[in-house]
């Protein structure tokens, strides 16, 4: 059964033709005693609707604060990021809410659940946050758990799941608003490699049924040359990374199984 979403109340009005997300001379600097340290020299980046990016790089080289700034928690010293075709830059803090809430999905390498809560509840959490009435929200929390291989775990807490169901349980709280675009800062550092590889291909399955977009920063070579391109950011700046075609693609196996 395919997910589908209501539309909350006061949507941000969007462009669909426009697309997922681009990046446009993105700068940013931190102050350290008397130096200046540039992360980011002007970043560009589009990032087409229902495609698959990986940004690989070394420690320290800015991977986190450029997914910062591309999911609209800080801000760049230059330039901009636009969703869907809206400027964060333009946006107030309430549009600009609305925004990341209703077309953006994050996923981290520590799932950052709330524990007091069952994997229902915490899927159903965007939804709510959107204005979807609780009993709808709790409807389409329950699909999008059943849709990752959960529907057995959904009132279960944090706790009670092994970290796969757990990072699962973060992927569909991603999904439930059905965004333009899922921002994942290593999702599959924690996981086993059966576990990595049967959430590689339904990230695949997903961008193509769904149109879903995904931005991944990753070390995972395997994971990286999975997605549809490959991205390094070295120097303050990103740049093409040839993908080894030899490199296996994970097979799409049953995510409900008990692999964990």
């Amino acid at each position: 059964m395919r997910p589908t979403t209501s539309s909350a109340a006061d949507s941000v009005e969007t462009n669909q033709s426009k697309p997922a997300l681009s990046c446009l001379n993105l700068r940013k600097h931190y102050d350290q005693g008397p130096a200046v340290i540039e992360v980011l020299r002007g970043i560009e980046l589009t990032l087409s609707r229902g495609e698959r990016l990986a940004i690989v790089g070394s420690s320290g080289s800015g991977k986190s604060t450029l997914l910062n700034l591309i999911g609209g928690l800080d801000t760049p010293d230059h330039g901009e990021v636009r969703l869907l075709g809206n400027a964060f830059s333009s946006c107030d803090d309430n549009t600009r809410g609305k925004l990341r809430n209703q077309h953006l999905g994050f996923v981290y390498q520590f799932h950052h659940l709330l524990g007091e809560f069952t994997a229902l509840e915490n899927v159903a959490m965007p939804q709510l946050i959107a204005g979807v009435p609780k009993r709808k929200a709790l409807e389409e929390a329950a699909i999008w758990l059943g849709r990752v291989g959960l529907s057995q775990r959904v009132e279960h807490k944090p706790a009670e799941l092994s970290g796969g169901e757990r990072q699962r349980v973060a992927i569909a709280r991603a999904l439930v608003n059905k965004p333009a675009c899922v921002l994942m800062d290593e999702p599959t550092g924690n996981l086993d490699r059966q576990t990595a590889d049967s959430i590689q291909a339904l990230l695949a399955e997903l961008s193509e049924t769904l149109s879903t977009s995904f931005i991944i920063v990753t070390h995972d070579e395997r994971l990286a040359h999975s997605m549809d391109r490959v991205m390094i950011l070295q120097d303050g700046l990103l740049q093409p990374k040839s993908v080894d075609a030899s490199t296996p693609r994970p097979v799409m196996t049953d995510v409900g199984a008990e692999h964990d």
